[in-house]
């Protein structure tokens, strides 16, 4: 069994995105590792190949930027990759940019691949989320957070990057049918400082929206406003060993105030029943559970 890793990046210096931890954290269980790199205004190139790793393939890229509508390019460029990851892997596994795998999960994620990689009506492994927010002490446990996706897909090239690249689905736009892996993707997207969060938004955005809309509702500001948060929790656990000297060197303050946070009576039903059993009502999956 052969496994390939594969993400997309661009201008990863100049918005602060943690793509080299990403890498790293996924690279021990993978034999191959492809990185669509896009023309940046930055070192990114420079950066993924200080990876210094074999293992590593990049693809250069130019993304389309006439594509403004749902995050369209992302998808375009996450099947650039995947199409061209050679046919002998079985399994391929996407980490985004901003994403992390902790070592302690690679024993689950291993016996996944292995369990099922004959299997062929298992089309993906479904990962629970971790998202953080503000900084790194806290976690998101509101309703806006989704819970689970795809990250682990078989090697077939039906499949393909769903909408924004948030998961897959094959071409004729049907669901993959997937196992869990029991572990755990960490998400770091709205870990930065307020200053890089600020300008990762505003170049962001620009690949869902029209220059109006920009104009609308993204703030000329320099520094990002955390106040406008969902529900959070203080976050005990441990954070993936490649994360660990960003987590030191994060020198900006966020605290957590509940009582900022906007919540109907809606919500709050949704929210209490899904605490109260397990199951969120509503929930968007973007998968069929085998």
């Amino acid at each position: 069994m052969l496994v390939a890793g594969f993400t997309i990046i661009r201008n990863a210096i100049k918005y602060d995105y943690p793509v080299k931890e990403a890498i790293l954290s996924v690279l021990p269980m993978c034999d191959a590792f492809y990185v669509g790199v896009g023309k940046s205004e930055d070192d990114t190139r420079k950066l993924i190949e200080s990876i210094g790793s074999e293992k590593i393939r990049i693809i250069d890229t130019v993304w389309d930027d006439s594509l403004r509508e749902g995050g369209k390019v992302l998808s375009v460029e996450t099947n650039k990759v995947f199409d061209a990851i050679p046919e002998a892997y079985t399994w391929c596994f996407y980490i985004q940019s901003d994403e992390c795998i902790h070592e302690e999960d690679y024993p689950k994620i291993r016996e996944a691949m292995d369990l099922y990689k004959k299997s062929m009506h298992v089309d993906g492994l479904l990962f629970e989320y971790k998202h953080f927010y503000g900084h790194y002490s806290y976690i998101g446990v509101g309703r806006r957070w989704y819970k689970n996706e795809i990250r682990i897909i078989r090697n077939n090239k039906n499949i393909r990057s769903y909408k924004d690249a948030q998961g897959f689905r094959f071409s004729d736009n049907k669901k993959l049918h997937i196992k869990n892996t029991g572990a755990f993707i960490y998400h770091y997207g709205w870990v930065k400082s307020p200053k890089a969060q600020q300008a990762k938004q505003s170049s962001f955005h620009k690949m869902w929206h029209d220059d109006e809309w920009m104009k609308n509702n993204i703030a000329e500001v320099e520094e990002f406003d955390y106040n406008n948060i969902d529900l959070l929790a203080e976050y005990k656990g441990t954070h993936p060993k490649v994360f660990e000297e960003r987590i030191r060197n994060a020198n900006w303050k966020f605290k957590y105030d509940p009582n900022k946070v906007k919540r109907n009576l809606k919500y709050r039903f949704l929210y209490f029943i899904e605490k109260l059993i397990g199951w969120r009502i509503g929930e968007n999956r973007n998968y069929r559970k085998i």
